[in-house]
């Protein structure tokens, strides 16, 4: 996004974005040898924290703004399921799934079809779609009592569709979910044939980097592979004034990294516990789906926080033929983080295999305007994209000093341009 407003980008990657199989082993069981039943190294890209996309959200917009997308291939994520008293559904994000859901009772379904008519209705610009409700200062729990809606219903909706991790948000204005239950409806009617909202790339999300990267290198970027050895240099003052590696160094005005590259700027503030799982068959009760994302709400699984199950196969070019690969993630709350993971790998049927990783999630103490370092938040828990792209935004905000407008190009006519 900062080539394409003139701004000269030096990029140094220090990591593989996607492991084949032979190095997710190197990883966690160096000295061991990968079965032969797995087939080819060269067949999988497994990313180590895999993200879908809203095919209508921020990420997708930023990738049409800049152009990337001509440099991608997206394919179509089979399901989105959410789990209740045991069981897993398909999530109902319209009036017409409303009534066919067997997550509701009769009526039920009709008070969710009125809530999902008004949020499909509802425009921010047009006060005649308010309906007499002023979201920006009723809660979205009063909000959810307009509707009658029960407990059940308010807890996919705030967490498979609206993607709250929490229920913080229910004391807090209705405006901003409601507006996050519209994306996922707007989303799963983005493209024809959707069955779900979310899409991913082909070959995983290795492919994000390497387009950015042709992007950046048509206006003048410059793209620097396999550094291990990258770190910051600072002035006297504590600045930033650039990035060395190999004994070279390259000045810059500021330095945009992970927290990784800046241990001394960052704070942690919480953990997260993912296990990798290689499958042989689909996830059970999904209709033989490749892709899925299923949510485990906090208070499903008697939990503070949610978990989350994103699962892809060779359909999307991340593994070898006839398999697949699953990830359960969650933040940790115990002192046994791979035991929290327990109701999400009961989801999952025979495991191939199994590998965990516990990790900190970090933020930057500050916002970089002093010394340069304009540092990303670690990954949370989530299987999509929508926390982590408003971080790259305020990033972009802090280092211009504007948002990006994303509503100045048109989706569908860019998409329709790069077509043609």
């Amino acid at each position: 996004m900062l080539a394409t407003k003139s701004q000269h980008v030096v990029a140094i990657a220090t990591r593989i974005p996607g492991l084949l199989h032979a190095q997710l082993w190197e990883k966690f069981r160096p000295g061991q040898a990968v079965p032969k039943e797995l087939g080819a190294s060269r067949d999988y890209n497994i990313d180590l924290v895999p993200k879908f996309m809203m095919a209508n959200g921020k990420l997708v917009r930023v990738l049409i703004y800049t152009d990337v997308t001509k440099y991608l291939e997206f394919k179509a994520v089979d399901g989105s399921y959410v789990l209740n008293k045991g069981k897993i559904y398909k999530v109902p994000a319209t009036d017409m799934e409303a009534l066919r859901s067997p997550l509701m009772g009769l009526f039920e379904k009709r008070r969710a079809r009125n809530f999902f008519l008004y949020i499909q209705d509802y425009d921010e610009k047009n006060p005649a779609t308010y309906k007499g409700l002023d979201l920006r200062t009723m809660s979205m729990a009063q909000l959810y009592q307009h509707f009658g809606l029960d407990a059940q219903t308010i807890d996919f909706i705030g967490h498979a569709l609206a993607l709250h991790r929490d229920d913080r948000y229910l004391d807090q204005p209705a405006l901003p979910t409601a507006l996050k239950v519209k994306l996922y409806h707007d989303s799963l009617t983005r493209y024809d044939g959707l069955t779900s909202p979310y899409i991913y790339p082909r070959y995983g999300l290795g492919e994000l980097p390497q387009a950015f990267a042709r992007l950046s290198a048509v206006y003048g970027g410059t793209y620097m592979l396999h550094k291990s050895d990258a770190a910051v240099v600072y002035d006297e003052s504590g600045k930033a004034v650039g990035v060395s590696s190999e004994g070279e160094t390259a000045k810059c005005k500021f330095v945009v990294g992970d927290p990784s590259y800046f241990p001394n700027k960052t704070r942690a503030t919480s953990r997260v516990v993912r296990a990798i799982c290689i499958l042989s068959h689909p996830m059970p009760n999904t209709d033989n789906a490749h892709s899925v994302q299923i949510i485990l709400p906090q208070k499903q699984v008697g939990r503070h926080s949610d978990m989350y199950v994103f699962c892809c196969s060779y359909a999307h070019n991340v593994a070898a033929n006839n398999k697949w690969i699953a990830f359960v993630s969650t933040t940790v709350e115990t002192n046994s983080p791979e035991a929290e993971l327990a109701p999400g790998l009961a989801l999952l049927g025979p495991i191939d295999e199994k590998f965990v990783s516990v990790v900190d999630v970090h933020e930057p103490i500050e916002d970089g305007s002093k010394d340069g370092c304009y540092i990303s938040k670690g990954y949370d828990p989530t299987t999509h994209f929508e926390t982590t792209v408003d971080d790259v935004l305020d990033i972009y905000k802090r280092i211009t000093g504007k948002d990006l407008d994303l509503d100045s190009k048109d989706p569908r006519l860019a998409e329709q341009q790069q077509d043609m």
